[in-house]
């Protein structure tokens, strides 16, 4: 199986815009599903895919995960998003939605510049 070749820059830009146009409310027509952050957005590589068919070690969001959790059922939710080390799994289970989006919106922002930054030096050199 190919490791997920999207561009990374891609991926946390589109979930940032996902997420700011409200992605992850709940839903008109299932309010009763709450939605997981990462999981339910095309930033998933198993998004829309109920078999879960591509395991997630192939994830470009993993080189953001510890070595010791990537073997979680869902990885990407123990990236540490802040300097207190909060997860999205801690958050998730806080059920405080405005400090889990703020954390994860705030994350995003970080890598994203991080990212352009160091193309930016790259296309320099």
């Amino acid at each position: 199986m190919a490791k997920d070749d999207r561009d990374i820059l891609e991926i946390l830009k589109g979930e940032l815009d996902f997420i700011e146009k409200g992605g992850y409310g709940r839903s008109v027509r299932t309010p009763w599903l709450e939605k997981s952050v990462f999981q339910d957005s095309l930033s998933c590589i198993n998004y829309a895919d109920p078999k879960h068919s591509v395991p997630c070690s192939e994830c470009r969001l993993l080189e953001y995960v510890d070595t010791a959790q990537q073997v979680e059922a869902v990885p990407c939710h123990f990236i540490h998003l802040n300097e207190a080390g909060d997860t999205i799994e801690e958050l998730e289970n806080t059920e405080n939605e405005a400090k889990l989006e703020k954390e994860v919106k705030d994350w995003l922002r970080a890598r994203i510049h991080e990212i352009e930054e160091t193309r930016s030096r790259s296309n320099l050199a």
